[in-house]
C-alpha cells in the first residue's frame, strides 16, 4: 500500500524539484526555508537563506543543467525531521576544481532536515562526491 506523503515529506521533494531541477528557481528557497536556514555540507556550514542561495548558485555553475531525482523520503514520528535520499545529475562545469569538460556527472546523496513552522530550517547532507570525482578523473 502506497501512503500519501505528509506535508513535511513534501518539503524536500519540492526543494529538489524547484531549486535543483530546471528552471532552477532559487527564489523558491524563500518559500521553503526559514530565514536563518543552515546547511552543513562537506564540513562547511552555510548560514542564512541569502548565503544558501549564493552557495546553490555557485554549485549549479559547476554542475551544468543539474537535475535531482528523489529516490526516497520519510519523516520522523515526531514530525520535526525529514530524510531524503536522492541522485543529482548534470554535466561537469568545473566540479571539484577540475576543468569544465561537459562530461556527464552523477552522484547520490542523503540529507537530513530539521523542520520548523512548516519550513526547512537546518540540513545535514552527505553525498558520494569522492566517487563522482574518481569517475571524472579516470
Amino acid at each position: 500500500m502506497h501512503k500519501h506523503p505528509s506535508r513535511i515529506e513534501q518539503l524536500p521533494v519540492e526543494f529538489f524539484r524547484r531549486v535543483w531541477s530546471p528552471p532552477h528557481d532559487l527564489d523558491a528557497i524563500d518559500e521553503l526555508m526559514t530565514e536563518d536556514y543552515t546547511i552543513t555540507t562537506g564540513g562547511v556550514v552555510v548560514r542564512g537563506r541569502a548565503a544558501f542561495k549564493q552557495w546553490v548558485a555557485a554549485f549549479q555553475r559547476r554542475i551544468v543543467d543539474a537535475t535531482n531525482e528523489t529516490l526516497e523520503v520519510f519523516a520522523s514520528a515526531s514530525g520535526d525531521r525529514v530524510v531524503s535520499r536522492w541522485v543529482c545529475r548534470g554535466r561537469n562545469g568545473g566540479l571539484f576544481g577540475l576543468p569544465a569538460d561537459d562530461r556527464p556527472v552523477e552522484f547520490t546523496g542523503i540529507a537530513i532536515w530539521r523542520v520548523e513552522h512548516d519550513r526547512l530550517a537546518e540540513c545535514w547532507v552527505e553525498r558520494a562526491g569522492f566517487e563522482a570525482y574518481q569517475r571524472l578523473t579516470s
